[in-house]
């Protein structure tokens, strides 16, 4: 027998138990704000991550393909014609939980359908860029020094 529910992560679960939350027609992709502000870069990575994750937990992978599509595309119309057309249901307003039509529950985290209201953009971006790269330096400076302290004690 199956699980109720699988927890995949921090960002998402499966499940195969559908009715908890009735379908929406009225939807759209949510206004969120980051604990931290994130640049273009950052988010793309995050979402790149998620993406390249998230089907191997879970689902069918032709309804992921269908939501992903949907979450990239640029205006409404187009994301409702593509879940409509895959036979995805879409359970909540902000479109962070769907279904589809076997009752297997995609929930996705708002990252990956909107940027955030406080995304760093320009010399404001450029700067947090070089943050943290100085911070990954320093910190793969550190290890190097690390190994070198413990080689140096070993020999």
């Amino acid at each position: 027998m199956g699980c109720f529910c699988s927890k995949v992560g921090a960002n998402s679960t499966v499940t195969s138990r559908p009715g908890k939350e009735a379908p929406t027609k009225q939807y759209s992709k949510p206004r969120w704000k980051s604990q931290e502000p994130v640049t273009a870069a950052k988010l793309q990575r995050m979402q790149e991550e998620f993406w390249d994750t998230q089907p191997h937990y879970g689902g069918d992978k032709a309804m992921w393909d269908a939501i992903k599509a949907a979450c990239g595309s640029e205006d409404m119309d187009t994301a409702r014609l593509i879940l409509d057309t895959a036979g995805i249901i879409v359970a909540r307003a902000d479109m962070t939980v769907m279904y589809d039509e076997r009752g297997v529950k995609y929930e996705l985290p708002k990252y990956v359908l909107a940027q955030p209201s406080n995304m760093l953009r320009g010399e404001e971006a450029e700067q947090q860029l070089q943050h943290e790269q100085q911070q990954q330096q320093q910190q793969l400076e550190l290890a190097q020094r690390q190994q070198q302290a413990q080689a140096v004690q070993a020999g």
